[in-house]
């Protein structure tokens, strides 16, 4: 942990929210269970702070990507049901079993390879299995999936604790590909008698006809947009910088990098000590063309002013009444939401959420 007085800027992390909004999304579907996916250190918060905040809200089942994540997340939560996302790793298999952590096999591959270790083991170990309903990224294809089922969910060498899909577009509302999906996943469900289903993502809590017997929320847990249109639950996050200095810059000269910006008039312009190297994205910042991402300072919202460099962000900040170095500037928070900076960088929450760096002075709260 950096301490704050050698920290560019504070992150801090409101550990309370994030139960509130898995329990929102829990109440969403109340015949379901509700995991939650920690994925990219729990999409850029930490591990080992997110699982045990989720973990005492009432998570019993997480989803990782890789098995690194896994075994972090199992020395968190050692009660826990634990899905990793993206398949095998042959050099890893002798990890699952140690942690307990459950693969999710995507692939024919993946499934020969785990049933062969669970049979070299002679036991048999708990898997899910992917089948893709459309996405076309991971998992089985519809063929390889019902001749697994073929002889039965009981036959296999491993244990089917779980047959999932992934949506590819549930967070457009109305997409016809969701539709489609919704009816693939309950088709194949047939085929894998008493064995639990998993379709909703995020976006898929707003779908009672996908819920089936695990949601899975990612981002919304984390208080990003996961359906267009809609507000997304409560924040998570909030940056807060103390400005480091404070200059004029005359009508018609230009501040920054590429001199993209150009004062409209006499201006001030606060710097404070976040750049892209801390997550915050490069793309957020002004032009003469493009008003960027928006910070508060003084409680006023004051356009950045110029690019975003490595190290530092300039905000214009003629409007924000006397502004002098130590003073905040938030750049998350009181009104900006997460998406707010990624829609002015041209990306989305998601990856603004797991940018944020490890430069920053982190305070968990509750």
């Amino acid at each position: 942990m950096i301490p704050q007085n050698e920290a560019g800027a504070t992150l801090t992390i409101d550990l309370g929210a994030l139960q509130r909004n898995y329990r929102t999304l829990a109440a969403m579907g109340p015949k379901a269970q509700c995991a939650a996916v920690v994925k990219a250190d729990a999409y850029g918060l930490g591990i080992e702070k997110a699982g045990p905040a989720l973990a005492q809200a009432g998570c019993r089942t997480f989803f990782v990507a890789h098995v690194s994540e896994g075994k972090r997340l199992r020395a968190a939560v050692p009660d826990a049901a634990i899905y990793v996302l993206n398949g095998l790793f042959g050099a890893a298999l002798d990890t699952y079993a140690a942690h307990d952590l459950r693969p999710v096999l995507g692939s024919r591959e993946d499934v020969e390879a785990f049933a062969a270790f669970c049979d070299t083991a002679g036991r048999q170990l708990p898997a899910a299995v992917h089948v893709d309903t459309g996405m076309n990224r991971l998992g089985l294809d519809l063929a390889e999936a019902a001749l697994l089922a073929e002889p039965g969910p009981a036959a296999l060498a491993f244990e089917p604790a779980l047959l999932m899909s992934h949506f590819a577009c549930a967070d457009e509302p109305g997409h016809a590909l969701t539709a489609r999906q919704i009816d693939r996943f309950a088709q194949l469900r047939g085929l894998f008698p008493g064995v639990p289903g998993s379709l909703a993502n995020s976006a898929g809590c707003a779908l009672p006809a996908s819920h089936h017997d695990i949601m899975r929320p990612g981002v919304a847990l984390y208080g990003a947009r996961f359906v267009s249109g809609r507000d997304p639950l409560e924040p998570v996050v909030r940056l807060d910088a103390p400005v480091v200095q404070v200059r004029g810059v005359a009508k018609g000269q230009t501040v920054g990098y590429g001199a993209t910006w150009t004062a409209p008039r006499t201006s001030r312009i606060a710097i404070v000590s976040v750049g892209y190297a801390d997550g915050y994205i490069r793309q957020a910042g002004s032009t003469d063309r493009k008003t960027g991402a928006p910070a508060r300072v003084n409680g006023v919202l004051c356009p950045l002013a110029g690019r975003v460099s490595m190290d530092l962000i300039a905000i214009d900040v003629t409007d924000a009444g006397q502004v002098t170095s130590g003073d905040a500037a938030t750049l998350l928070g009181d009104g900006i939401g997460v998406d707010d900076v990624a829609e002015a960088a041209g990306t989305i929450g998601y990856e603004m959420l797991t940018s944020l760096g490890r430069r920053y002075h982190r305070r968990y709260i509750d």
